[in-house]
């Protein structure tokens, strides 16, 4: 009786710890880079089950057919030399495993990196994201606006991410749109992504950046064309402009909620590919310096 109502309560503290799990995001794609990623997580998990399977059913014949039996105290094995065939499938199967994991893992890495299919033809939409601790900076050239922890994307059209990063290594990451990517301090780091639903989504740093990367997400709202261009006269109505002095308190280390601002940050404070490293030699310097060693 006890063990009877052991497993039952085991049974349902599993049921109700799944229960409470968070859907898994990267499983429901809302553009063709992450169905593309979520295809090669499929692959990978039923190629491993396959092996987990095959490994299992071997075991328990071998288990079997060759567990302990009576026989005489003078009895002797017989004296097996290799066999080449076992050889060639204990050898062979695996490596074929592991040519065919490559192969789907190296070409579904350089697709994930381009422009996504079926957008190689569009102009796409810049959007610069910058970190710091612990925000999510957005800019948009085009729009003239920044934002502060959410996204507006429209759908149906390419956008090309630009990282970096104001202090520590982060990892920008919308589950449902792609794969992860560092933003680094002076340096420029870019991502192709696209989304083909209109959906409510949300990303995240998923790189350990200190106390307080945990809550260092931003949603994320890809919506129409047309809908899109309202939000955006509806910013440059009614949102105040951002300067140098509000900025430079949004950098300070903490968690903001979200905010909105017309004119974008890069006006007086570049990406680096623009303007070089964050606190380093522009590139001029760095050439009057090497000019200098060469005289001496």
């Amino acid at each position: 009786m006890n063990k009877k109502w052991l497993f039952s309560g085991l049974l349902l503290s599993v049921i109700l710890f799944l229960g409470g799990c968070e859907p898994v995001t990267v499983l429901d794609p809302k553009g063709p880079q992450a169905a593309l990623l979520k295809d090669v997580i499929m692959i990978s998990i039923w190629t491993m089950l396959f092996v987990v399977v095959v490994v299992f059913v071997l075991l328990i014949y071998i288990l079997v057919k060759y567990r302990s039996t009576k026989t005489a105290s003078d009895y002797r094995p017989p004296i097996i030399k290799g066999n080449i065939w076992v050889e060639i499938t204990t050898i062979g199967i695996p490596v074929l495993i592991i040519v065919f994991l490559s192969f789907v893992s190296v070409q579904s890495t350089y697709q994930a990196e381009s422009v996504p299919e079926g957008f190689k033809d569009q102009e796409p939409m810049v959007i610069y994201a910058s970190s710091s601790n612990w925000k999510w900076h957005f800019s948009y050239p085009e729009q003239d606006i920044e934002t502060l922890n959410y996204l507006y994307i429209p759908t149906d059209r390419p956008i090309e991410f630009r990282l970096y990063s104001f202090d520590a290594i982060s990892s920008f990451w919308i589950p449902q749109l792609g794969g992860q990517k560092y933003a680094m301090t002076g340096m420029l780091t870019k991502l192709n992504l696209a989304a083909t639903e209109e959906a409510e989504m949300w990303g995240r740093n998923s790189n350990f950046s200190g106390e307080g990367f945990a809550e260092q997400t931003f949603n994320v709202n890809a919506v129409s064309q047309g809908e899109f261009n309202e939000w955006v006269e509806e910013v440059q109505e009614t949102a105040e402009p951002i300067d140098e002095e509000t900025f430079d308190e949004l950098l300070e280390p903490g968690h903001l909620g979200q905010k909105t601002f017309t004119g974008t940050h890069l006006e007086f404070d570049p990406a680096p590919e623009e303007h070089g490293d964050h606190g380093d030699m522009n590139k001029e310097e760095m050439n009057e310096e090497d000019m200098e060693h060469s005289e001496h």
